[in-house]
């Protein structure tokens, strides 16, 4: 300030103090700091989707690859009972064309390949019935993953309408952010609730 009591802004000194009286009318200082504040809390949900949607596809992978190791078990107790079957008819040929006195001794091989077969048909059953559930677990895991993957899109594309309303100042893309963000968030309360 002068001595006589004039004083000269420069285009900056002008800007600042324009700032601290609120910017350029309170229509869009208030859109800006809700754009702001709407903006970094929807990054901070995406940001919490998007880890979500991570665990979910690293978890359809894990038990798809279950399912895979089950799958190669019980493909390996059928080898097992198709082994058995091949003994078990060959038993029953040797007791065919056995005299008297040996076919006792093949009939109780044919008998013991008979009971180890039912022992081994259960065990691939099982391990058949298991490898199932695992695929289901996963199928479950990964449209859950594309619901949480949805839901950070939509996020996003929300974000980016925050930003274009910023330097535009359209109210209507104010209005598509909000709507985009809160569609971001019922697909992410979808994908929490298996939906």
């Amino acid at each position: 300030m002068s001595e006589d009591g004039f004083h000269v802004h420069g285009p900056h000194d002008h800007e600042i103090e324009h700032a601290q009286q609120g910017g350029h009318g309170d229509e869009h200082g208030g859109m800006i700091n809700r754009i702001a504040l709407f903006t970094a809390i929807i990054a901070t949900v995406g940001a919490i989707f998007s880890y979500m949607g991570g665990a979910t596809q690293a978890n359809a992978l894990l038990y798809k690859n279950n399912a895979s190791i089950k799958k190669t078990e019980a493909s390996d107790q059928w080898n097992y009972y198709q082994a058995k079957s091949t003994k078990q008819s060959l038993a029953e040929l040797a007791r065919d064309l056995a005299s008297e006195d040996k076919k006792a001794t093949y009939q109780a091989k044919v008998d013991r390949y008979e009971k180890e077969k039912n022992e081994i048909k259960v065990v691939a059953d099982k391990l058949e019935l298991d490898a199932a559930q695992w695929d289901k677990q996963s199928e479950e895991q990964m449209h859950q993953h594309h619901r949480w993957a949805q839901s950070t899109t939509v996020l996003q594309v929300s974000i980016a309408l925050a930003a274009i309303a910023l330097l535009t100042r359209k109210k209507w893309l104010e209005y598509a952010m909000f709507g985009a963000g809160g569609l971001g968030v019922i697909v992410g309360a979808m994908a929490a609730l298996h939906i």
